[in-house]
């Protein structure tokens, strides 16, 4: 998909957080440029604003996955008001989903093993917890920020469902996979493959992961061939926990460019439907915003072009359409 000029420029005007992938994914620029804007993620902009939140004890917010504090019982906690995005975890998942070079953060994660313990259990930080969305951030910051989470790859082989993924209510009995749980595990799966290797057990699992998704082509319920829900087409950034077709997608062509894979053919509908979401003017709208508490919006409002999503969109069509006329 060829990029215009004038949207390129206007992609380009961003933090560096974002202006790097645009240089390296859209624009073509070589290795020397966008690694010297990467680098600028832990001294300028969203990065910087980030890292100097963070407290003495390693944390931010006081907490591992919610701030410190938090009131279980309070309004906050209510049904629909949003899961609080400032402490540890959804901090570290943000600066690395950045590209913020490790070494900015020397120390954190030893900070990290002697000060925090997850909510759930009291469990040490880098044993992980119960949750595999949880699991699964951890295990890629992790990797990430050089802790041993061996343990946690391997808890993921050990409670992969019998369909092939994984859901975070299995701990409440739940024998059926979840479109989220099941993609923000192969997103931790695959980053730590990248980061250690992995292993043919982790690899498996993985494979198994993707299946339960390509069975569904990335949108449906095999039980009733009906799109699984409406947030399922709903574009949004930050991608946080939820499922979409595009953050799917977008996994989908990172794995595809670390096994040196084709697409696979399955995702063809999901491809359609996020171009078919394309603006005329090649951007992608901001369709909704996950509530809860944030340091700082990092994305426009709901109804306006969204720079983010434009990057993910349009190197996802790119990267299929590619592999069609290759």
């Amino acid at each position: 998909m060829a990029i215009e000029p004038a949207l390129l420029d206007w992609m380009l005007d961003a933090d560096p957080a974002l202006r790097w992938q645009v240089e390296r994914d859209l624009a073509g620029e070589p290795r020397e440029v966008w690694s010297t804007t990467r680098a600028r993620v832990a001294t300028e902009g969203f990065g910087a604003r980030l890292i100097a939140l963070q407290d003495p004890d390693g944390q931010w917010a006081g907490g591992s996955f919610f701030p410190g504090g938090f009131d279980f019982d309070g309004p906050e906690a209510a049904q629909g008001a949003g899961q609080p995005y400032t402490a540890t975890t959804w901090t570290l998942n943000t600066l690395r989903d950045w590209g913020l070079d490790p070494a900015a953060l020397d120390g954190t994660a030893e900070l990290l093993a002697e000060n925090s313990r997850w909510d759930y259990d009291d469990s040490p930080y880098w044993g992980g917890e119960v949750d595999c969305c949880i699991n699964a951030y951890t295990l890629a910051t992790g990797a990430w920020l050089g802790a041993d989470v061996s343990g946690i790859a391997q808890w993921f082989v050990d409670h992969r469902l019998a369909d092939g993924g994984w859901n975070c209510e299995w701990i409440e009995g739940s024998t059926r996979s979840s479109f989220h749980s099941t993609l923000n595990t192969l997103k931790g799966l695959l980053y730590y493959e990248r980061a250690t290797g992995g292993t043919a057990a982790l690899r498996a699992a993985r494979r198994a992961g993707e299946e339960y998704l390509l069975r569904r082509r990335l949108l449906y319920t095999l039980s009733t061939g009906e799109v699984v829900g409406p947030w399922a087409t709903r574009l949004t950034y930050p991608f946080r926990w939820s499922y979409s077709i595009l953050n799917a997608a977008d996994y989908f062509r990172a794995a595809s460019l670390h096994d040196g894979s084709a697409p696979d053919p399955r995702i063809a509908e999901a491809i359609e439907a996020i171009r078919t979401a394309r603006r005329p003017d090649g951007t992608w709208l901001q369709e909704r915003r996950l509530p809860g508490r944030v340091w700082f919006e990092v994305d426009v409002p709901q109804g306006e072009p969204s720079k983010w999503l434009t990057l993910y969109g349009t190197r996802v069509v790119a990267w299929w359409d590619a592999a069609q006329t290759g």
